[in-house]
């Protein structure tokens, strides 16, 4: 289907390409912070005609469709790449929680978006292997004395998720910045009965470790 912009032309094929990745991202705001924002918000905020959102998605939910999978490839790929064969429990959770910040938008989309237009039932079997990983890997620091034991495993894993879910919401509404995830990670240990010195020592560690690794291969691109 071919589309024109909002002056009646006829986009290039890069135009066109732009215009989707404009829309995305608008929409992804939009549809985040108010899941009945309408597509003339999204077509405002995007600088394109309502008419060029449907050259690209064939209803409002397709679009929705678009960024619920999207938030779903973010997390899984960003959880993917956090694994660390043969680290501790401490270690592991630690770059879990790094990872899942570094998608945190995409995450808060999800919940947004997902609740709303695929149900509850939906987003937690969409975040089960996440939340199933999460677990184990508390309950396997409950076991060494690294992570607290007053509850459960799985209750504790849903408590902290909604304290990682704040910390999201209030970097996101406030001039609070933690871009690299240090303080809500730092956080996150914490509250999961690692001492504060300690927590704050194992996501330093992991954050050096990873721009190193980010710095070598860059030079070696």
């Amino acid at each position: 289907m071919q589309t024109t912009d909002a002056l009646g032309r006829t986009p290039r094929r890069g135009d066109a390409r732009s215009n989707r990745r404009r829309i995305l991202a608008i929409a992804r705001q939009r549809l985040r912070d108010d899941p009945d924002a309408s597509l003339d918000s999204i077509a405002q905020g995007a600088g394109v005609a309502r008419r060029t959102i449907y050259g690209h998605f064939s209803s409002r939910e397709a679009l929705v469709a678009e960024l619920t999978q999207e938030a779903v490839q973010a997390l899984r790929q960003a959880f993917a790449t956090a694994g660390a064969p043969g680290a501790g429990p401490l270690e592991a959770m630690t770059r879990m929680v790094l990872s899942g910040w570094a998608v945190r938008d995409q995450y808060r989309a999800l919940l947004s978006l997902g609740r709303r237009h695929l149900g509850d039932e939906a987003v937690r079997a969409t975040l089960a292997p996440v939340r199933d990983e999460a677990v184990a890997t508390l309950r396997r620091g409950q076991r060494q004395g690294v992570f607290a034991d007053h509850v459960p495993a799985p209750v504790l894993a849903q408590a902290l998720e909604a304290l990682m879910l704040a910390l999201a919401e209030e970097n996101a509404a406030s001039a609070w910045a933690d871009s690299t995830g240090e303080a809500a990670a730092t956080a996150f240990l914490v509250a999961a009965g690692v001492a504060p010195q300690a927590a704050a020592l194992q996501v330093r560690d992991v954050v050096s470790e990873a721009a190193v690794s980010r710095g070598r291969a860059a030079g070696a691109g």
